[in-house]
């Protein structure tokens, strides 16, 4: 398993985007997902998959997620994810 070592952002808060920020979690409490959006209700569960698959494929657990979504496509929230993950890996 990799780790989160610090803490690390991608993407922006402009139309069709979306914020991540992840932050180092305590050992075992696996992935919390933050999400904001004016989709909630309609996506959010989808999004957070998106979200969670992302981590699982870099083998990381332990970590807190914050994304502030203003409508991003699923291909853009998995390539914000990818930067974050490998600024907070570095």
């Amino acid at each position: 398993m990799k780790s989160i070592k610090q803490v690390a952002q991608a993407g922006t808060l402009e139309s069709s985007d979306i914020m991540i920020t992840l932050s180092p979690a305590d050992a075992g409490s696996g992935i919390e997902i933050e999400l904001i959006s004016p989709v909630l209700k309609q996506f959010g569960d989808e999004i957070k998959a998106v979200i969670r698959q992302t981590l699982l494929e870099w083998n990381l657990e332990d970590v807190k997620v914050h994304a502030n979504d203003k409508g991003a496509l699923d291909c853009t929230i998995e390539a914000r994810m990818t930067t974050a993950i490998e600024r907070a890996i570095r």
